[in-house]
């Protein structure tokens, strides 16, 4: 069995979507932190079958238009002097800007680098969004 210490304040990122728990830890830049994150992939949940868990051992932000875009049945979790504090559940976020890239060549964003990337929700029953430059589609992998 492994065994992960509880956190007594931090964020833990329950609920993830199993096999998302990398590009979350890529896309929010947990390699960055000063601070100890543990990933655990394909635990065993009683609801989805498998999950990932981030812990994160500490109050840090967390960009929740990643986390939703990413894994909208995701839920973050704050953690003080070892109690739970708050629990958030995440929706699709109606805009995303600089959380992904525009893949049309012919994209301005693609010529121009100081422009932000943004793209708007089109469909949330297919998690499609739309570049606000060219239309281009994304849609979540």
């Amino acid at each position: 069995m492994l065994n992960i210490d509880s956190i007594t304040n931090g964020i833990v990122i329950d609920h993830i979507t199993a096999g998302k728990g990398m590009r979350i830890y890529e896309l929010l830049e947990l390699d960055k932190l000063d601070s100890g994150v543990a990933i655990i992939k394909n635990v065993k949940s009683n609801k989805y079958g498998k999950k990932d868990i981030i812990k994160i051992d500490s109050i840090t932000g967390v960009n929740l238009d990643v986390l939703g875009f990413i894994d909208n049945r995701a839920t973050v979790c704050t953690i003080q002097n070892g109690q739970l504090v708050e629990k958030k559940k995440l929706d699709l976020p109606d805009k995303l800007v600089n959380i992904v890239s525009c893949k049309n060549p012919r994209c301005i964003t693609s010529i121009e680098a100081s422009i932000e990337q943004v793209f708007y929700l089109c469909s949330a029953e297919d998690h499609r969004y739309r570049c606000q430059y060219c239309e281009e589609e994304l849609t979540q992998e």
